[in-house]
């Protein structure tokens, strides 16, 4: 394996399980065009990284919106074809209707758990997911699954979050969070966004699912939170409304929320950039394996 750094400290944000198929999946669609922006740099890189050719057959885990099936889906053109998996039936709805009006025709999408989908056409050339990767309850059998997905020789490649210390938005705002209210410390490698932050750990998974050569190359960019563009005052609203930040203080008093709320777009408002948003650090792992 190799790898820019590894990383074996337990983070103390405590982020709760989230539920893709229903209020998770629903959060994702209602702030879609903002998520996507946010993690978009991200995207690019690893579909830049994945080099896809003419031809070859892609699954594209965890799809979303379907922004990175369809710019698969153009990689490979005319003769190749992509797949969509997502858990989310909102989420896979609004995909379908995305490559819809791209008049795409080598796309299809599946509203299923990529950790026992069942493809009619597998096994396939490859395997793409940006940030879907990382919220399967039994790691192991799952990629065993995908494993089994691919034909021999495939090539998985995968962006997850790297660790949060790294990640100056979900910092800063845990941060914000934790002077108002008590929050647990989270649980090294439990599903969720930073599951695969210790790369020791991803690669226990993938060597025991059936993976080999698992290569790993670091993104440092920064990130608009809230979307491209986004006032301090909006990427509140965005963090309330979709993330973890507002999950957290859900249930708290009005007197906290309004607090928090402030200190946050003081936070947010350091870190703008008029023209280009709230701009914020973050770190992802690009990871690639064969099959």
């Amino acid at each position: 394996m190799k790898n820019d750094e590894v990383s074996h400290d337990a983070q103390p944000e405590a982020l709760k399980q989230e539920d893709w198929a229903g209020e998770m999946g629903q959060k994702w669609l209602a702030s879609l065009s903002m998520f996507e922006e946010m993690i978009a740099p991200i995207g690019e890189a690893l579909l830049s990284r994945a080099t896809y050719q003419k031809g070859e057959t892609v699954i594209d885990l965890g799809c979303g919106g379907g922004a990175t099936t369809v710019a698969i889906a153009q990689s490979v053109a005319p003769t190749g074809k992509v797949i969509g998996v997502d858990i989310s039936p909102d989420l896979v709805a609004a995909a379908r209707e995305r490559a819809a009006k791209r008049g795409a025709t080598n796309i299809s999408f599946t509203c299923a758990d990529a950790a026992t989908v069942a493809l009619a056409d597998a096994p396939y050339d490859r395997l793409f997911s940006r940030f879907g990767s990382m919220f399967f309850e039994e790691p192991i059998r799952a990629f065993a699954h995908l494993h089994g997905l691919l034909r021999k020789g495939g090539r998985i490649d995968l962006a997850v979050w790297g660790p949060p210390r790294d990640n100056q938005w979900i910092m800063e705002m845990m941060g914000v969070v934790r002077n108002h209210i008590d929050v647990p410390p989270a649980v090294p490698r439990v599903p969720g966004p930073f599951a695969f932050e210790d790369l020791a750990y991803l690669g226990e998974i993938m060597d025991s699912s059936g993976f080999s050569d698992m290569d790993v190359v670091a993104y440092d960019g920064l990130q608009p939170v809230g979307g491209r563009g986004a006032t301090p005052e909006q990427a509140v609203a965005f963090a309330f409304a979709s993330m973890a930040v507002g999950r957290l203080l859900n249930d708290k008093s009005d007197a906290i929320r309004e607090a928090a709320s402030r200190d946050l777009k003081k936070v947010f408002a350091r870190h703008h950039i008029e023209g280009e948003g709230v701009m914020m650090q973050g770190k992802a792992w690009l990871v690639s394996a064969i099959a």
